[in-house]
């Protein structure tokens, strides 16, 4: 009698533990970055200095990814060194026209003239702020053009695909455009009137929503306090015009109500004098009024009062300390005169 012996069963292998089994993904990224950083040497299908120097010193294995590193590495470099060398262009430029000064009333007059410090002051601050912060924005677009040209750069090297990205920085583009438009706008605005130097930092304008002297200008907001000491907040978007009452030059209009019976040519001739005296005062001529004060003449005929009106062209934002100063002294010499001043 024969007896059979069992056959052996055949040996299950064992089954893998997927929580020790790193995934495929994360196997294959370093393998990926490495076969992208030997393919940065050939990339550009042309001869590339670089790798060919590496390659005649490392071995063919380790050369074209030692390169590539080296490629990326001398891009980035090039890349912080052009965008350090156009901030200090920026930074040059504006510094030159932040120190720019200039005589207001001497170009008004043809000559250049001494101005007060108060004025040169707040002229200097007006250049300065916006100097600084049309530079600022330059350099942060040089830094995003340069930086971002570099970094596409070298993902294109790396033979990553670009197309993507660019389509899906472009759509998120489209909607922060859509969903900021506002703040696009204030920026936008505030880029053109720093531009353009629709105002500055001491003009007193009429902004639509206040009336105020400008304290700071940003590309986002316009400060101003008004005459009551209100700090208004406006939005560079929300200005459609602006009355700016300090560039150039500004105007003092005085008027002068006499009797009806008073002699016309008489009250002329004082004025006239009165004109006279504020413009050889050394305290008004040059350095506050540009330009001798003139009488017009009469302005308004009533049964009660003739109004003759003075005129006189102020260097910005001074119209209302001359117009006080001419009311002070024609009130004195109509007093001299025995000429009363119409209700």
């Amino acid at each position: 009698m024969f007896l059979l012996s069992p056959s052996p069963s055949p040996t299950q292998p064992p089954t893998p533990d997927p929580s020790s089994t790193p995934p495929a993904s994360v196997l294959e990224l370093p393998l990926q970055m490495t076969e992208g950083l030997s393919k940065a040497c050939k990339s550009s299908g042309e001869a590339d200095i670089v790798c060919d120097l590496v390659s005649s010193v490392l071995p063919a294995a380790w050369a074209p990814v030692v390169g590539g590193l080296i490629a990326i590495a001398l891009i980035m470099v090039i890349a912080f060194v052009l965008r350090n060398v156009a901030h200090r262009l920026i930074t040059r430029v504006v510094r030159r026209a932040s120190s720019g000064n200039s005589s207001l009333a001497g170009r008004l007059r043809g000559r250049q003239t001494v101005q007060p410090e108060g004025l040169d002051a707040v002229a200097a601050e007006r250049r300065r702020q916006r100097s600084e912060t049309i530079g600022s924005v330059l350099r942060s677009v040089s830094s995003i053009v340069i930086i971002g040209t570099a970094i596409l750069t070298v993902l294109e090297r790396l033979s990553v695909p670009i197309a993507p990205l660019l389509t899906s920085v472009g759509i998120i583009g489209v909607a922060l455009g859509f969903g900021a438009q506002e703040l696009v706008k204030d920026f936008i605005a505030g880029m053109f009137m720093l531009l353009e130097d629709q105002y500055g930092v001491g003009d007193v304008i009429d902004a639509g929503p206040a009336i105020g002297t400008v304290e700071a200008v940003t590309l986002r907001i316009t400060r101003l306090r008004d005459a009551d000491g209100r700090v208004w907040y406006v939005r560079n978007g929300t200005i459609t015009r602006v009355g700016n009452e300090s560039q150039g030059w500004s105007r003092a209009t005085v008027d002068v109500p006499v009797a009806y019976s008073a002699e016309v040519p008489a009250v002329r001739e004082i004025l006239s004098q009165v004109a006279g005296e504020m413009w050889e005062d050394p305290a008004f001529r040059d350095s506050v009024i540009v330009e001798e004060p003139q009488v017009w003449g009469i302005e308004q005929i009533s049964d009660t009062a003739v109004v003759f009106r003075i005129s006189a062209k102020t260097i910005p934002s001074r119209q209302a300390e001359v117009a006080r100063e001419i009311r002070l002294r024609v009130k004195a010499a109509l007093d001299r005169a025995s000429i009363t001043i119409a209700g």
